[in-house]
């Protein structure tokens, strides 16, 4: 708790007031992007304000079942795989596949939602959740054998 209090002080020192102002900045840009996100999708925009409803929308839009915002509470697992899993899958669904969009969603996740929620040229593409990869053969040529 020490921890927070002297981040807090040390932000509230270089910024003053200001800080509370850019937040509140970001707040509404993050809750836009995802309003426009959701309504690419197909998805009413209006649940990007309300809290449980924004979640499942958010599943829905990846193809995975409301039952797994269950999974996102569990304490290691939901923080450091099923979040970034469904980002990547997020991307997924808007078509965009390369590695510098898994690592951009990752690293820079509200400008990232931004950026897909506000760009003309980019579409939804579906959910993915639970489908295979087209980038990846289903045949491959020399598969192992368990024999």
């Amino acid at each position: 708790m020490n921890i927070l209090q002297h981040s807090y002080d040390f932000l509230y020192f270089q910024f003053g007031d200001s800080m509370f102002y850019i937040m509140g900045f970001m707040a509404v840009l993050s809750v836009v992007a995802q309003w426009r996100l959701y309504e690419k999708a197909g998805q009413p925009g209006v649940a990007a304000i309300v809290p449980i409803w924004n979640f499942i929308v958010f599943l829905k839009i990846v193809g995975r079942p409301a039952k797994h915002l269950w999974l996102f509470l569990i304490p290691i697992y939901g923080q450091f795989y099923m979040i970034p899993k469904v980002w990547i899958e997020m991307c997924q669904s808007f078509g965009k596949r390369s590695t510098l969009d898994y690592v951009l969603v990752i690293l820079l996740n509200g400008l990232y939602i931004f950026n897909l929620g506000m760009s003309y040229d980019t579409a939804y593409v579906g959910p993915v959740y639970g489908k295979p990869d087209p980038t990846q053969d289903p045949h491959p040529e020399h598969s192992p054998s368990l024999a």
